[in-house]
């Protein structure tokens, strides 16, 4: 049975082309067409409660190779994101007060900061995080940009062949963040006590980053706390490297660039807090 297209999933729903459709039947269009692309999936019910068919479309959505899809199921998953976007509240720039001046600290959901570009911490494949609902930094700027940032990041690779190199820094376009760029870099994995070598890769991580947006004429830029998560690079440290890399880069070639450190858990927060101003 071939998938429903935007006009009949506005039949099915009892709407005309052109009037809004609602967050669930916008989660129920979307949810079919990523069911009906995987055939071992195709058996599976639509659950009636709405964090479970939000949960169910996310997973679909992470697990979903690099690829092309219809226009239809675009324009569908734009209006979807940016309403979960909108709802969730978007932080701007403007309305937080510097720490030292241009550099900003903030606590909160980075896919709901509007700033010109964010950094995601990715791995050496670059097409983001594959485990369904997974609440890494990587899966939630995938989920939340859409499915074109997947496809976008595996042209890059195929392009360059190989996996990305650590230290590095790619960039995207946002797509239905309310960024305009994501820069994807690669941090190192620490195993056992940081080495001199870890230390260099984790501050050309934020360099690489920096010289990138500069290039592309950023003035607004919001790194993720890089390595801390799975990669296990000890958070106190990783802090001090940040804190120093983005300050010579400020001082040398990026002084007009603001730039926010955005941390998730009250740990970080106060790390960062000592550490600037």
């Amino acid at each position: 049975m071939p998938p429903p297209d935007r006009a009949e999933a506005f039949a099915l729903a009892g709407r005309k082309e052109g009037e809004s459709m609602t967050q669930r039947e916008r989660q129920e269009f979307l949810i079919r067409r990523l069911l009906d692309e995987q055939p071992r999936y195709r058996g599976t019910a639509i659950p009636a409660d709405g964090e479970d068919r939000r949960a169910l479309l996310r997973g679909l959505m992470n697990l979903r190779p690099p690829g092309e899809i219809g226009g239809d199921f675009l324009a569908v998953q734009d209006e979807y994101l940016r309403a979960e976007t909108a709802a969730k509240g978007i932080t701007d720039l403007a309305d937080l007060e510097p720490a030292e001046p241009g550099l900003y600290l903030w606590r909160g959901d980075i896919t709901a900061l509007r700033v010109d570009a964010i950094v995601n911490a990715a791995n050496s494949g670059m097409t983001g995080c594959y485990v369904p609902g997974h609440n890494c930094i990587d899966n939630c700027i995938h989920t939340f940009a859409g499915v074109q940032l997947r496809l976008d990041c595996a042209r890059l690779m195929e392009a360059q062949g190989h996996p990305e190199p650590t230290g590095r820094a790619r960039i995207t376009s946002a797509y239905n963040l309310p960024c305009r760029y994501v820069l994807h870099t690669v941090g190192p994995i620490v195993e056992g006590a940081v080495t001199a070598e870890d230390e260099r890769l984790l501050a050309s991580c934020y360099r690489s980053c920096m010289e990138l947006a500069a290039e592309k004429g950023v003035e607004s830029l919001a790194f993720c706390c890089i390595s801390t998560g799975v990669f296990h690079y000890p958070r106190q440290a990783a802090a001090q490297v940040a804190v120093r890399t983005v300050r010579a880069c400020r001082e040398s070639f990026a002084r007009d660039m603001r730039v926010v450190f955005n941390v998730h858990s009250r740990e970080n927060f106060d790390i960062y807090r000592k550490l600037l101003g």
